[in-house]
């Protein structure tokens, strides 16, 4: 990165004095401000990048440093008598920064203990693939400052476990379908006819001994073909659970994703008293979470399933430009090795990057855990 290499050492951790207190207060930071983070960090546990080099420095060499800072298009001055805030590329540089060398930040062993068992506390008594990832939205979202999204894999490939139909009033049915992968999907049908209790008993035993592990797509294209082949009574059974599962699982919904998403009050709340243009944006921003498939677009475009680690995202704009100015930080959430969807946050620039980092890495990390037991 150019910045890096015209940034030393030491402005480096004046840099990361900047960003921890504009996070921490919202306000410009004077040079002032600055020698008193590093002392504390000093006197700190694991001082991290300011070790030994912030010790003695005055408030006018480090306010000559801001100035070097500035000129690199790393901090910027809001107004003439105000402290400075730090830009784009100075979140970026203080991620990377916490990220690797030295004194690496970032690692889900690091999040804290009472963060750890509020996590652990939140998944006790969950089963299934669905109901981990709707949790996690708002654990996330409770963690941090900003949106917390979970998005389950694609659930083209799935294979069904278990289907069972209830009978709630005339054309009326309540289907569950259970999934391998622990996906529970549970819909109010409205038939175009109705079906006894015995009928949709024998529709449920049809599916579960004819098509268990079969994948969900599949069992649509066998049921299609069996009302084209049969020419008997047989057919009227056919046609019966051809209705039920038709309704259960429509087509549209055979490789769509499910979204969960929680915290939007967040986002709002860091953008009171904004300006009008920042309220426009916020509108933009609310309606695209609104609208959740521009949400696995999103993630798609920038999370890979098959990487081990997860992804800080600045340039959010360039795949969805109502997210200007946010930044995405997510993981893929696996079990043995297979990818069940997508977990992270959304928030503004000025978020606790490394407690909301080391969250979304401890929830994607322990996923495995929390599901084996259950299957």
């Amino acid at each position: 990165m150019a910045d890096a290499e015209r940034v030393t050492a030491r402005q480096r951790a004046i840099l990361t004095a900047v960003v921890e207190s504009y996070i921490d207060t919202g306000e410009p930071v004077g040079s002032g401000t600055v020698a008193e983070v590093m002392a504390r960090r000093q006197q700190g546990e694991g001082a991290g990048l300011s070790a030994g080099l912030g010790a003695g420095l005055s408030a006018a060499t480090i306010r000559n440093e801001m100035a070097a800072l500035a000129d690199t298009g790393l901090l910027e001055q809001p107004h003439t008598s105000a402290g400075r805030v730090p830009t784009a590329r100075a979140f970026r540089m203080y991620v990377e920064d916490l990220s690797g060398g030295a004194h690496p930040r970032i690692d889900a062993a690091r999040l804290s203990v009472q963060s750890r068992q509020q996590i652990d506390s939140s998944f006790v008594g969950l089963a299934g693939t669905q109901a981990l990832l709707q949790r996690t939205s708002h654990v996330l979202a409770t963690l941090s400052s900003g949106v917390g999204v979970a998005i389950a894999a694609a659930t083209e490939g799935d294979m069904l476990e278990h289907v069972h139909f209830s009978r709630l009033a005339a054309r009326r049915v309540l289907a569950v379908v259970v999934t391998r992968s622990g996906l529970v999907r549970d819909r109010v049908l409205a038939l175009d006819q109705d079906l006894s209790l015995r009928e949709l008993e024998t529709a449920a035993n049809f599916l579960n001994e004819h098509f268990r592990g079969w994948s969900v797509e599949r069992v649509r294209a066998e049921l299609a073909r069996l009302v084209e082949q049969e020419r008997s009574a047989y057919q009227m059974l056919v046609n019966s659970v051809q209705q039920l599962w038709v309704k259960t699982v429509p087509e549209s919904e055979i490789a769509a994703q499910t979204v969960y998403v929680e915290g939007v009050a967040n986002l709002v709340g860091s953008q009171s008293g904004g300006s009008y243009e920042d309220r426009e944006r916020l509108r933009e921003v609310l309606a695209a979470l609104e609208a959740k498939q521009r949400l696995v677009e999103l993630l798609n475009a920038y999370i890979d399933a098959r990487q081990e680690s997860g992804r800080v995202v600045f340039d959010l704009e360039e795949h969805a430009p109502e997210m200007a100015g946010l930044v995405l930080i997510a993981a893929p959430a696996r079990m043995a090795g297979e990818s069940r969807g997508t977990v992270g946050v959304i928030g503004p620039k000025r978020m606790h990057y490394e407690n909301t980092m080391n969250a979304v890495s401890y929830i994607a990390n322990v996923f495995d855990r929390m599901l084996h037991p259950m299957e």
